[in-house]
C-alpha cells in the first residue's frame, strides 16, 4: 500500500543528503565561557546495557540558539513549531572573502550582489553564511584565531546585512559556521555580540558550528534541524542536513 506522503519520502531518498553538524566531544571547538563537554560511562556491556551521561552548555558542537538565548521573554526551544525547524536553504558564499580577511563581515552590498546572480532571497528561507570556518575543526586554537594581544578573529554578518535579511526579505532564520554570529572584529568594536541579538530578537532562531556547506548549492536545497526538545532551554545540539535538488 502506498500513498502520496510515502511516494513523496520513496522520492526524497534518491535524493543527495549532505550532513551539516560537526561530530562533538569533549575535545571539541566550543565558547570560551563554556567548560568542555564530559561524557561518562553510566553502565557498560558487562553490566547488561551500555548507557552514558552527558554534561555540556545548551550552546555546544553544532546548536540551535531559540530567541530566549539572549532576549528576555521571548520562546524557548520547545516553543519553536515543527514547520519552522524544515526551511528552503540559501547559502551565501564568502569563503575566498574569509579566507583574505578574518574578521570579514557580510554586507548589504554582498547580498545584493549575490540576488544579482541568484535571484531574490525568498521569504520563509533559512540563510547560511559559508565562510570554510568549519574546516578548521577540530581545533580550538584555529577556530579562535587569536593575535598577539590575545584576540580572536573571526568572520560573521554585519547588523546591516541581518536587518536587510529580515526587513526586505523576510526571512526566517540564519545559520553559520563560527561560535558567533558577529564577526569578531564588530563585537571588538561594539563590546556586545549585537547581531546575534537582533537575530534572536526577530523571534527567529539560529544554528551555529555548521559544516559542509561547500557542498552546497546558492538555493534550491532544503535544511533540516532536528533538535531534542528540552524543557525551557535556550538552545541544544542540532542535528541539521540537507537535502539537495
Amino acid at each position: 500500500m502506498t500513498n502520496e506522503l510515502l511516494d513523496a519520502l520513496k522520492w526524497l531518498k534518491q535524493k543527495q543528503w549532505i550532513d551539516l553538524t560537526h561530530t562533538f566531544g569533549p575535545d571539541s571547538p566550543h565558547f570560551a565561557a563554556f567548560a568542555p563537554a564530559e561524557f561518562e560511562t553510566l553502565f557498560d556491556h558487562d553490566d547488561g546495557f551500555f548507557a552514558q551521561r552527558f554534561s555540556f552548555a545548551g550552546q555546544y558542537g553544532t546548536h540551535l540558539d531559540a530567541p530566549i538565548h539572549f532576549v528576555r521573554d521571548t520562546r524557548y526551544l520547545d516553543e519553536l513549531d515543527l514547520k519552522e525547524l524544515v526551511l528552503p536553504l540559501v547559502v551565501i558564499d564568502k569563503s575566498e572573502e574569509a579566507a583574505a580577511d578574518a574578521d570579514y563581515s557580510l554586507s548589504v552590498q554582498d547580498i545584493e550582489e549575490f540576488e544579482a546572480k541568484h535571484g531574490t532571497i525568498e521569504a520563509g528561507s533559512f540563510v547560511a553564511l559559508r565562510t570554510d570556518w568549519s574546516q578548521r575543526w577540530p581545533s580550538q586554537e584555529q577556530f579562535e584565531n587569536k593575535d598577539a594581544d590575545g584576540n580572536n578573529h573571526a568572520p560573521g554578518w554585519s547588523l546591516e546585512a541581518l536587518e536587510f535579511l529580515f526587513r526586505e526579505r523576510k526571512i526566517a532564520a540564519v545559520g553559520h559556521e563560527t561560535f558567533d554570529t558577529d564577526s569578531a572584529a564588530d563585537y571588538t568594536k561594539n563590546g556586545a555580540l549585537i547581531g546575534e541579538y537582533y537575530v534572536l530578537e526577530q523571534d527567529a532562531y539560529q544554528v551555529e558550528l555548521l559544516k559542509n556547506l561547500h557542498l552546497l548549492p546558492p538555493k534550491g536545497a532544503v535544511i533540516f534541524n532536528i533538535v531534542p526538545k528540552a524543557e525551557k532551554a535556550s538552545g541544544f545540539p542540532v542535528r541539521s542536513f540537507a537535502i539537495l535538488p
